[in-house]
Order: C-alpha cells, then sequence, then structure tokens
C-alpha cells in the first residue's frame, strides 16, 4: 500500500516535529516535508503535492486562513487544521472548515501544546480520513428526485439533521439554500468538540435568515429556528406540555460521540402528532443509522433524506443509513435545501 503523503505546517518547530513523529507511528502515513508559515507550505505543495495538509491556524507571514484560501484557489488538497480553544480560535477554525478545510484537530493546550501526544489517535485517524475525501462534487447532473407527494398527517413539522466530517460546510450549504419563507424548528448534531459549536451557530446565524444557535437545556423549540447541540452533550427533544423541549444530557458516550445522531432521533421517535423529517448529511462512520430505524419503526411516515455519494465529503454516514433501507430519498448537497423545503412545505409537503 502507498503510504499517505503528508505536509505538517505549523510555526512551531517543536509541534512540527511532535506532529510528524505521531503521525510515522503509523505505517500508512509519511511526512514528506514540513513547513514554518502558510507562505513556505504553499510552495512546497506546489512542489511536492502531497495527499494531505495539516495546517495551523494561528501563523506569522501567512496565516492558516489564508494559506487554506489560496491552497483551495491554486492546488486543492485535503486539509486539516490545527487550532487552539481560544475563542479567536474556535472563530477561525469554523471559518476555515466552512472555507474549504475538511477537519480539525483541537490542541489540547493552547498554540504549543506540550501535550500533544494525549490526541496522537486523534490526529492519525484525521489525516487517514482525509486522504479519503471528494474535494470534487460534480454537480453537472444534479436533479432533484421525484417527491411523492402525500398530504401532511399534522400541522406542525421538525426537521432533524446529522452531520460528522465535512458537515459543517455541507449545512452551511443547505441552510443557506432553504428560502426566506421556511419555518420549520431544525434540529442539528454535528460532531463536534465544546467550545466550537457555539462558534459554528454563530457563524451560520451571521449568514442565514433563521435563527441559528447553540441549544440550552429545556428551552422551547420555536420555528425559523436552528438548534446546534452543543459540544459533549447529547441532545433530545421532548414533548412538554402543548410543545416540545430540548433537553442536553451528558449521558455515556455513543459509539464514540457526544453529541450522537442516534440519540437524537432515538428521542425524536417517541414523539407524537408531528411530522418528522430526518437527514444524515457527510461523515465517517454509521452515526444516525439506528436512529433512522427506530424512527421508521415507530412512524412510518417519517421521512429520510441521504446526502448523495456525488457531494458528500466522507460518505460514511449516508451509506450506512442508505443499507438500512430506511432513506427515502438520495439527494446531492446542492439540491438538499431545495429538498428540504418542498417536504416541508405545508401546502404540499409530505
Amino acid at each position: 500500500m502507498t503510504p499517505i503523503r503528508v505536509i505538517v505546517i505549523d510555526d512551531s518547530a517543536f509541534m512540527r516535529k511532535m506532529i510528524t513523529e505521531i503521525l510515522e507511528t503509523d505505517n500508512r502515513v509519511q511526512v514528506i516535508e514540513t513547513a514554518r508559515n502558510g507562505a513556505d507550505g504553499l510552495k512546497k505543495i506546489k512542489e511536492l503535492s502531497p495527499d494531505v495538509v495539516t495546517l495551523d491556524v494561528e501563523m506569522p507571514v501567512m496565516d492558516g486562513i489564508s494559506a487554506l484560501q489560496q491552497i483551495m484557489e491554486e492546488h486543492p488538497v485535503p486539509v486539516v487544521m490545527l487550532s487552539s480553544l481560544t475563542k479567536d480560535g474556535t472563530v477561525n477554525t469554523m471559518k476555515a472548515i466552512t472555507n474549504g478545510a475538511v477537519d480539525f484537530i483541537p490542541k489540547p493546550s493552547g498554540s504549543i501544546s506540550l501535550d500533544i501526544t494525549t490526541i496522537e489517535h486523534e490526529i492519525i485517524n484525521k489525516v487517514i480520513a482525509a486522504s479519503q475525501v471528494n474535494l470534487s462534487e460534480t454537480t453537472a447532473s444534479v436533479t432533484s428526485p421525484k417527491i411523492d407527494r402525500v398530504k401532511q398527517k399534522h400541522p406542525n413539522t421538525i426537521v432533524f439533521i446529522g452531520a460528522s466530517t465535512g458537515g459543517p460546510r455541507a449545512l452551511q450549504r443547505l441552510i443557506l439554500d432553504l428560502p426566506k419563507e421556511f419555518s420549520c424548528p431544525i434540529l442539528v448534531v454535528q460532531h463536534m468538540p465544546a467550545g466550537f459549536t457555539k462558534s459554528l451557530a454563530d457563524r451560520l446565524n451571521n449568514l442565514s435568515d433563521l435563527h441559528i444557535k447553540e441549544a440550552t437545556h429545556g428551552e422551547i423549540i420555536k420555528d425559523r429556528t436552528v438548534y446546534i447541540a452543543p459540544g459533549n452533550y447529547h441532545m433530545k427533544i421532548r414533548r412538554a406540555g402543548t410543545v416540545h423541549a430540548i433537553e442536553l444530557t451528558q449521558e455515556k458516550v455513543r459509539a464514540g460521540h457526544r453529541p450522537a445522531v442516534d440519540v437524537m432521533l432515538e428521542s425524536a421517535a417517541n414523539l407524537s402528532r408531528i411530522n418528522k423529517l430526518a437527514v444524515i448529511l457527510t461523515g465517517m462512520g454509521s452515526d444516525g443509522s439506528k436512529g433512522i430505524e427506530i424512527l421508521k419503526k415507530t412512524d412510518s411516515e417519517v421521512i429520510v433524506l441521504a446526502e448523495s455519494e456525488e457531494s458528500a465529503i466522507i460518505n460514511g454516514m449516508p451509506k450506512a443509513a442508505v443499507k438500512t433501507n430506511a432513506v427515502n430519498y438520495i439527494v446531492h448537497l446542492h439540491q438538499m435545501g431545495e429538498m428540504i423545503h418542498a417536504l416541508t412545505n405545508r401546502s404540499g409537503g409530505f
């Protein structure tokens, strides 16, 4: 097997050395070069054409955000960002993720993390996953699937969305494609550590006509609002009299994730007298597949969408969803917003 060729870009010599050593403990990975800033890194990317790049967010001369923009314009390659947990770090990371980076790794203790070895498995796994991503979305023959129009059974609808690797960019596209008149509440589980989910919500809120926020425990779900599960908390939905409320818990991690899509969807299965639409977007693994099976068993009229292989950055979660035979429509990301609107439109949705 040909090793995954990686360039490590970080302004700290210590971090370059440690990340290189961590990656090369796995014989599937070969660090072919390192660079001390974005400008140096861009030059080496053009010369060596690596399979994956790790890119520090905060650097002198050319920072990670500026470097990422040029990499995507001039020599597209899967990029994994390394970020500090500072406010600026989380904001810039979300900017990077929604502008081309495929994933990110939070440094455990700041720009120079002496304890970087505590996340060595995460670094290796994310670089290997990045080598498998689909950077070339095919859009030439994108058409919306034919919708079987059935009268909605109930007056209100809730949309549930699950995503992992590549999810922030997919969410941005989907949400911005929803029309201004879209009114159904949306609950989102995006695999992401604590601290980053609020930056994601704030960024999307600044771009959208909808109100997008990090969910809080006990709040009542409202129309025209998107609720993103906070990192390190499972998000559930429950009926509270005549309305619905969000419940956040720190129950055990599910298949490596908290929040987990399955936990959200399983709680949705307990709801009655509500139309439910579940969407599985890009991501590694199979989170969400058990949830949609349970949803279908408890309510045969649930509609399930899965992102198509053509547009998914990582097709793991959508593929696992499709294998359950619970998916009604497989949809290219560029048509997902339109499909969700059509299926929830009270004048002729599902």
